[in-house]
């Protein structure tokens, strides 16, 4: 690099890192994705939130079948639980396939609803793995974080894109987001739907996004919906904003349909 180059701010990683630089920093977290999408045809995506600890039922069966004889009991509930845990994995994949295929066969000159996962293990690699095994596009938002991984093999290539600010990617998310499918998960998961719940309650989200919460007894276990309608927390109307599904099927179903009415021919065309 010549001396001219070296004395400029933006060559300078020192001044980058800075917290002078933050407001530069949050900008290329704007810009760059910005880039990585037009460059891919990438116009909107169907957004998959879940939890990064859900394995595959192959990988769940073979920790319970390959563990210790005198492992504790609390230790084999885990590994139990696991595998209980493994079909929400399953079906992701399996949701994430078909929504693919589905996307694909729709007449646009840009990609369409493309599968968008937040980048790591559990419910976003199945959800990425679907995309991928349906020979589609399959996007990954990672994070870095300290003590999880980040990014998973079935992403496609250019279009894992790494973030420092979690609201950042959020934006992202919910800026690119036509649909959303919510599977089992912990904080993480509970504050990307609620916070979504929330913009769309304040109608700071304004357009339609069809939002499948997946497997009732999960959700209504979680959240007492009910007691915060009764409570006056929340409106009766406002659990109109999701829809419970038990199955790939209806999720497929609901899913379709929605995103037919208010995205390919209704308000949001």
């Amino acid at each position: 690099m010549n001396k001219e180059n070296k004395d400029r701010f933006y060559y300078n990683s020192k001044f980058l890192g800075s917290p002078g630089a933050r407001s530069v920093r949050i900008l290329s977290e704007y810009y760059g994705p910005l880039q990585r999408f037009e460059r891919n045809n990438i116009q909107d995506f169907l957004v998959f939130f879940g939890s990064a600890r859900i394995k595959s039922e192959k990988e769940a069966k073979s920790d319970l079948e390959n563990a210790s004889k005198d492992i504790s009991q609390k230790e084999l509930q885990i590994l139990q639980t696991n595998v209980e845990m493994s079909k929400y994995y399953e079906d992701a994949c399996d949701l994430s396939f078909r929504m693919t295929k589905w996307s694909n066969n729709l007449k646009s000159k840009k990609k369409r609803f493309v599968v968008t996962s937040g980048g790591g293990p559990g419910i976003m690699e199945a959800a990425n793995k679907g995309a991928k095994k349906a020979k589609g596009s399959a996007i990954g938002l990672s994070i870095s974080l300290p003590f999880e991984q980040s990014g998973n093999e079935w992403i496609s290539e250019d279009l894992e894109i790494n973030f420092h600010y979690f609201f950042m990617r959020k934006f992202w998310f919910l800026y690119k987001a036509k649909a959303m499918v919510v599977w089992p998960g912990g904080f993480g998961t509970l504050d990307e739907v609620m916070e979504t719940l929330t913009l769309i309650q304040t109608q700071k989200l304004r357009k339609n996004i069809p939002i499948v919460l997946y497997d009732e007894n999960f959700w209504k276990n979680i959240v007492n919906w009910d007691f915060m309608i009764e409570k006056g927390v929340i409106s009766e109307s406002d659990i109109d904003f999701f829809k419970f599904c038990n199955s790939v099927d209806s999720a497929f179903k609901y899913l379709t349909e929605k995103i037919t009415s208010t995205h390919l021919k209704g308000p949001n065309f």
